[in-house]
């Protein structure tokens, strides 16, 4: 039994904080996986709860110097405005206190010898350093006490220097400058800089609080015969509900009366209304245009796809990218070797004839500039922002890791029905062989097909049904994967299916008839009795009109494509010459296509692979990446990495460019946050950076490294 919780941290300041807090939840008992991300100040805990509490966990996080709270629904709408607030009301009360000292220093700037006394000075500098900037000490005890270091050590250690040595250089009245106003200047830019990166990580983050805006709060749903508006959260499978013009639609339903447009670009990212009639599925935050419906609820609360995709982008921006670990690495001894440095740089300066003053100040530069904040947030927070971008696109990334497998792509396997196809087979023609009527011929294959699910199957059904013929009983059935089906019908053996299938019954038919059909891309199902042939059922899958551009797309970006399907050699020829596809494969059936895809992983390629149906799910857990048509099977969506909402291949087009740019700016970031300390600190230890504009560069590497994340968000899909 197994229970999963997301718990919203406060007070982590870098990726040395996620490693302790992380810690501290993984030695309680019961818990099975604790994954703690910077980016989002959050936490995700699986664990059995007969063995350990919410409140144990929640416990464990205050004991290494966090506050921790249980996140629903409501909790993510409104905690990044709380801590947004939070910080802003620190940094103010910040900058108010700083000011007296900040007008000592101007007013000797201008020739005035202390404008300001310094009582006031100590002070007001004693209220910055204990009360504005309590947090750095307390998140320095509780670093100490787990045996590690952060950001906090070198904001405390820095600031709590030249504090201490400006009160005992007034103290006792030494001929030493005071420098009261470098630390609460330090104080209150660092605290301008969380201010300034939580309002970023909350623009980061914004996409799951548009995801659940989307929902609208009530429906009209009816009760005794009348239609009354009813919270979101009351409404039942089989429940009747209205949809007004301009309405979001609440839950995913079934279309039961009325005709209209609507619009599905928050799920899909495609800005065409989609008509809507009776039959048609409907879902939950999208938007109807202009007419009224009557719906039927199939889909409540976790059922929802917009739900599906809460989820899965919530998962996806708390998973970790592979390439985070080497900054991982770096973090957890970058703390102790930048004291290190600091008290280097103390003891050489005051080595070399400098005064003690001197000495410190370069210290404390070295100390605040070095602070690791840019590291920790150089790739979390590119993948939060990627992560929403893509979900307003229509792709839903399964975890980060997917991002960095996509741009390594070196092949994409293609299913054809249902990916390259509309995947809804019409037919086309129903041609009798002499002897026997159309009609007949279709009955028969009818009556086989309908306890088949098999698209083909459900075209001819749906053509008998239209034509107003019964279907007969029929005993002894029996489904051959890929291939057809078999049966007895009035107590004479019947059989339908491709010409592969026909041939190994040894049942003789027109050849050049079947493969003319095959030629022009049509599915030709050969119908029998007994051993002579009835007829032919022609049947067509249309391409879908955004395919030939996609294939287009991912020419152009040098990802050649393989397309795999149960269909003879010359309908895959025929499609694939229309599509510009040079490599196919053609009769596979459906146990084989995850045999294919090893076999062309095996030969050295990074493979992606693209379909839609039950029989798809293998080869998309195979693939190194596995791309799922939405609106197809559940169970492929699950074996995908990457989902497609919009429901063709276009989707696969957005998901790799997507990804290339996001690894773009992961390295941009990485780069930025490196030679940033790698300039800095030997600018600091050679005296050549002041503490206040060290501490105002940290404060600028972390914004640039979000910002530049944020860049994200004008990202556009290819057309």
């Amino acid at each position: 039994m197994e229970k999963r919780s997301e718990i919203s941290i406060e007070g982590m300041t870098c990726a040395a904080c996620v490693k302790r807090v992380q810690k501290s939840l993984k030695k309680n008992p019961g818990v099975i996986e604790a994954s703690v991300h910077f980016a989002t100040n959050k936490a995700v805990v699986t664990y059995d709860p007969r063995m350990v509490s919410e409140e144990a966990i929640l416990a464990s996080i205050h004991e290494s110097g966090y506050e921790g709270e249980i996140l629903d629904e409501a909790h993510l709408r409104r905690m990044p405005d709380i801590n947004e607030e939070v910080h802003f009301k620190k940094f103010v009360a910040a900058a108010l206190l700083t000011l007296p000292l900040m007008l000592d220093m101007i007013g000797m700037f201008f020739g005035l010898e202390h404008p300001v006394p310094y009582w006031i000075q100590a002070v007001f500098a004693t209220a910055v350093q204990f009360w504005c900037g309590w947090t750095f000490y307390k998140g320095t005890y509780y670093s100490l006490k787990a045996l590690s270091a952060n950001m906090d050590v070198l904001i405390a250690l820095g600031t709590s220097a030249a504090y201490g040595f400006s009160l005992f250089v007034w103290f006792f009245a030494l001929d030493e400058p005071l420098y009261f106003e470098i630390g609460a200047m330090i104080i209150t830019l660092i605290l301008l800089g969380r201010w300034m990166e939580v309002r970023s990580k909350r623009r980061a983050t914004s996409a799951i609080r548009k995801l659940l805006d989307l929902q609208p709060r009530t429906a009209q749903v009816r009760r005794d015969g009348q239609f009354a508006g009813l919270p979101v959260e009351e409404v039942c499978h089989g429940d009747i509900f209205m949809v007004r013009p301009g309405d979001s639609i609440a839950v995913d339903g079934i279309v039961r009366e009325g005709e209209s447009a609507v619009d599905e670009s928050t799920l899909t990212g495609e800005s065409i209304p989609v008509y809507k009639g009776p039959g048609s599925e409907v879902f939950a935050g999208t938007l109807n245009a202009n007419g009224s419906l009557i719906v039927e609820a199939t889909g409540i609360g976790s059922e929802t796809i917009l739900s599906r995709m809460v989820k899965l982008v919530q998962e996806a921006q708390d998973s970790r990218a592979p390439v985070q670990h080497l900054a991982d690495k770096i973090s957890e001894v970058f703390v102790p070797v930048v004291i290190m440095i600091s008290a280097a740089t103390f003891m050489g300066w005051a080595l070399f004839g400098a005064g003690s003053a001197e000495a410190l100040i370069n210290a404390v530069a070295v100390l605040v500039i070095a602070c690791p904040c840019a590291l920790g947030l150089a790739t979390p927070t590119v993948i939060v922002v990627a992560t929403g971008r893509a979900a307003e696109v229509g792709v839903l990334f399964k975890d980060a890791k997917a991002f960095e497998t996509v741009q390594k792509m070196d092949v994409l396997i293609v299913d054809k029905t249902g990916t390259l196809t509309r995947g809804q087979p019409m037919v086309q023609e129903v041609v009798a062989e002499s002897g026997s009527r159309s009609g007949d011929v279709l009955q028969i294959a009818a009556s086989l097909a309908h306890r088949s699910s098999h698209p083909l199957s459900e075209a001819i059904v749906g053509l008998a049904q239209r034509s107003h013929l019964p279907l007969e009983p029929v005993h002894e059935f029996d489904s051959f994967a890929g291939r057809g089906i078999a049966g007895t019908k009035r107590g004479v053996k019947c059989a339908l299916g491709s010409a592969r299938f026909a041939k190994e019954n040894g049942i003789s038919f027109d050849d050049l008839r079947v493969e003319k059909w095959q030629e022009d891309g049509k599915n030709a199902v050969i119908v029998w009795k007994e051993e002579k042939v009835l007829g032919y059922i022609v049947i067509e899958d249309e391409i879908r009109d955004t395919t030939p551009r996609a294939v287009e797309l991912l020419q152009k970006m040098k990802i050649p494509l393989l397309m795999i399907t149960g269909d003879s050699l010359h309908t895959a020829a025929a499609v694939s010459s229309r599509l510009g596809i040079e490599q196919y494969l053609a009769e596979v059936l459906p146990d084989e296509k995850a045999k294919k895809v090893q076999e062309v992983k095996d030969s050295g390629m990074v493979v992606g692979m693209v379909g839609d149906g039950v029989n798809d799910a293998p080869a998309l857990a195979t693939a190194h990446v596995g791309f799922a048509i939405d609106y197809g099977s559940d169970v492929a969506i699950e074996a995908a990495d990457i989902t497609l909402l919009g429901g063709d291949l276009m989707g696969v087009v957005k998901a790799i460019d997507l990804s290339k740019t996001t690894y773009r700016k992961i390295r941009e970031n990485l780069f930025f946050a490196f030679i940033y300390n790698i300039l800095a600190i030997p600018f600091a230890a050679f005296g050549l950076l002041n503490p206040v504009i060290a501490a105002a560069a940290m404060a600028a590497s972390s914004l640039s490294v979000v910002g530049n994340a944020l860049l994200l968000k004008r990202w556009t899909p290819k057309r």
